[in-house]
């Protein structure tokens, strides 16, 4: 029996703003508009020629601007159209007092690698680590048994993919993710071979794009 690998990548670096955003529209509406700096375009397109990436069987991405930018390069480079999942995109923050109040006496400025500590915390009209995680495994769950056996791409977002390999990852000291020892560092962009033998995770390990 072959082996079904899903690779589970990271978006590539967004753009910083200065300015003003449209007052009409809400954080998380910002958030998901959120596009790619030209470093990030340019980190897309060398991750999509990477060895592990060719012949894909499918490509999926989050209906984010910035996953989905990320995924045209891979979608391009295998003449595969890609797949949007609303499962696969970026846990929602919700209200902003309420995640400065939980950030407020945290060592860290990242309230992703702090939700790790605190898997049940969520703001009002947020997700917790533990919401996002089930809706992540819902899908991977459904993607093992469309694609048995096959290769398939999954971009979607750091907090997402964080909370979504607390079911397989011990979280260390500083609130990084291991894996069998090894420490994962989910940056922007990242890529991350996951081989999954009659739906179960036999090994976990970060590709160099």
């Amino acid at each position: 029996m072959m082996d079904t690998i899903i690779y589970l990548i990271r978006h590539a670096e967004t753009i910083d703003e200065n300015g003003i955003r449209n007052t009409n529209e809400n954080s998380q509406m910002i958030n998901e508009k959120e596009i790619l700096s030209v470093q990030g375009e340019k980190q897309s397109q060398k991750l999509s020629e990477n060895v592990e990436l060719q012949k894909l069987d499918a490509i999926w991405s989050s209906n984010y601007t910035r996953a989905k930018a990320t995924a045209k390069y891979i979608s391009y480079k295998n003449n595969l159209q890609y797949n949007l999942d609303k499962r696969l995109c970026e846990r929602k923050l919700g209200n902003i007092e309420d995640l400065s109040k939980f950030m407020n006496d945290k060592a860290t400025r990242d309230p992703s690698r702090e939700q790790l500590a605190f898997p049940t915390f969520k703001t009002r009209d947020g997700e917790s680590a533990n919401d996002t995680n089930k809706r992540m495994n819902e899908f991977i769950s459904e993607i093992l048994e469309k694609y048995n056996e096959k290769r398939i791409a999954v971009v979607s977002h750091g907090g997402a993919i964080k909370f979504y390999l607390l079911s397989y990852c011990k979280v260390n000291e500083r609130l990084n993710l291991e894996y069998k020892r090894k420490e994962l560092d989910i940056i922007s962009p990242c890529l991350l071979k996951m081989t999954f033998r009659k739906n179960e995770l036999v090994n976990l390990e970060q590709i160099k794009w």
